[in-house]
């Protein structure tokens, strides 16, 4: 039997919905961690270190938009982003990162380029083509391996997570008809394939969801992650 269509979908929602707070953006916001000058330069800044990677500011801003922009919110590609924005995609990127060095510790679960790929047309596809794509480059003086990293790195997360949960997530015939008659109220049509579907894909999500976020909390466990921005110290709270 094909699996149901939210739980093949699931991976990618879901990274977003496992963060706990509003991963918005469109906010005009003051600068969070200020950067300091050195000899006329722009000094970029900490924001976390995690299992001995150093994570600056500009690249968690550069993650956000691009997490962001593939999620539809094709404004964050030029708008600030507020502070709770960014400590939404704080603890995405360290979920992210926290899964794939895991992986490559096993050298699991790799990237294929032709995926990679995949995932730069559609996100060039999001910002109206390749114009606006090296708009977007050239904004924030990000080159285009960088951005394929980022992709690459979602990519993998997403589909380490999912090999843990996905067929944990399943439900029976049994547990969908239970849940219909227990809920007659939402369901006042018949017990027909289509309210099965919709029921089963109710049921994956939730389930799934729960089970993602007990296999996360289970990677952070012994993982050694230093919060150094004001903000990424008060996203822990």
């Amino acid at each position: 039997m094909p699996a149901p269509r939210a739980r093949r979908a699931a991976p990618l929602w879901l990274m977003y919905g496992l963060l706990g707070t509003s991963f918005g953006a469109g906010r005009a916001a003051q600068p969070l961690v200020p950067s300091t000058v050195e000899e006329g330069r722009m000094m970029d800044r900490v924001v976390a270190v995690i299992e001995g990677q150093v994570l600056t500011q500009s690249e968690l801003e550069m993650e956000a938009r691009v997490a962001l922009i593939q999620r539809g919110a094709v404004q964050a590609a030029a708008l600030p982003l507020d502070e709770q924005t960014l400590q939404g995609a704080l603890e995405l990127s360290i979920n992210q990162r926290l899964q794939v060095l895991s992986a490559d510790r096993l050298q699991a679960f790799p990237a294929e380029p032709a995926e990679v790929e995949a995932r730069l047309d559609a996100f060039r596809a999001r910002l109206g083509g390749e114009a606006g794509l090296q708009r977007f480059l050239t904004r924030h003086d990000v080159g285009r391996d960088a951005l394929l990293g980022v992709l690459a790195r979602g990519l993998r997360a997403e589909r380490i997570l999912d090999s843990r949960v996905r067929l944990k997530a399943q439900v029976s015939e049994a547990e969908v008809r239970h849940h219909y008659d227990a809920h007659r109220d939402l369901y006042p049509g018949e017990f027909d394939q289509a309210a099965r579907t919709a029921i089963r894909e109710e049921l994956v999500r939730a389930r799934y969801g729960t089970l993602a976020a007990q296999a996360l909390a289970e990677v952070r466990k012994s993982a050694q992650v230093r919060r150094v921005a004001p903000f990424a110290r008060e996203a822990r709270r």
